[in-house]
């Protein structure tokens, strides 16, 4: 025990990424071995990503950029999750991105000319847009719990979840005219179709005006606003809790096909969906859940097996 105990201290850089590896894989639930976020499974099926710089406002430093795509991919493999909720730790959801740290990024792009420079800030943005349309990509659905602020990058990551919800005291801001730049990592291309409003969309993006919680729930940028952050979670992980009781594969499903349809015809989308249906449909799930509909039990009296 003491040689261990020694080995361990000499080699405690080697032995931390291992172990945090475990712990984050372990039967309890995963345990964040990020820097920007935490992850936790409140209740089975269900995982919590919590942004979680609070001292910073939660502001999305280069760090976190990173972080997000690391950690929906690792969630989205994850047989144990049915339903992802995202908040932020603190007083506000997120104040948006850290200028500070990401500035030498955008002003001071590499490239020995402008052809070069150009590549490598395309190259950069690029990989910025992907941090937000991983989550898109995750066939789990996510629900987005907003208290606070929710400025600038906020924006954008919030309308690639599938709901989101808000406290009475939420506000939200397209912030980049501001700050001299068009936003380019996902708000001008969701916001349109979450809300529908092209001229609120407009009006959003080239005054940088805050839009509270009454406008946000009225415009459809969110579905229930709650009086504060406690009855919001709880709302949320109920929220959760029903979405992971169905089946796994009618939910995933679910998802996928309405992000298909979102960007497609109606009659391409009627198309993938027969074709994702041809093998879908083979499912024990359908006959488990008719079987429960005649018996009057309900989803969650179903077990459903790991996707």
């Amino acid at each position: 025990m003491t040689f261990i105990r020694s080995t361990f201290k000499k080699n405690r850089s080697l032995w931390l990424p291992a172990l945090n590896y475990i712990r984050a894989m372990s039967s309890e639930g995963p345990t964040s071995a990020f820097s920007t976020l935490s992850i936790s499974r409140p209740s089975n099926a269900i995982t919590h990503v919590e942004l979680n710089r609070p001292e910073k406002r939660n502001a999305m430093n280069r760090a976190f950029w990173s972080e997000m795509v690391d950690c929906f991919t690792e969630i989205a493999g994850d047989s144990e999750c049915r339903v992802v909720i995202f908040s932020g730790a603190g007083k506000i959801f997120t104040a948006g991105i850290d200028l500070m740290d990401m500035a030498s990024d955008v002003l001071q792009p590499e490239g020995d000319d402008t052809a070069r420079t150009s590549w490598n800030l395309r190259r950069i943005i690029t990989k910025y847009q992907e941090t937000f349309s991983v989550i898109e990509k995750c066939p789990k659905p996510v629900v987005a719990a907003v208290h606070g602020a929710c400025v600038g990058g906020g924006v954008d990551l919030i309308t690639a979840c599938d709901i989101r919800l808000c406290t009475q005291d939420a506000w939200f801001q397209i912030k980049e005219v501001d700050i001299g730049l068009a936003a380019d990592v996902g708000t001008l291309q969701r916001l349109p179709k979450v809300i529908g409003s092209g001229s609120l969309v407009n009006e959003l993006a080239l005054t940088a005006r805050k839009m509270y919680s009454d406008e946000a729930k009225s415009c459809g940028l969110v579905s229930r606003v709650f009086p504060d952050k406690e009855s919001m979670m709880d709302g949320a992980l109920e929220l959760a809790g029903e979405i992971a009781a169905r089946s796994p594969v009618a939910v995933q499903g679910t998802k996928m096909n309405l992000i298909y349809s979102r960007d497609h015809s109606v009659a391409e989308g009627l198309d993938y969906m027969a074709t994702w249906n041809m093998s879908m449909l083979q499912t024990q799930d359908v006959m488990k859940s008719a079987q429960a509909a005649m018996e009057k039990k309900t989803p969650k009296e179903v077990a459903f097996s790991k996707l």
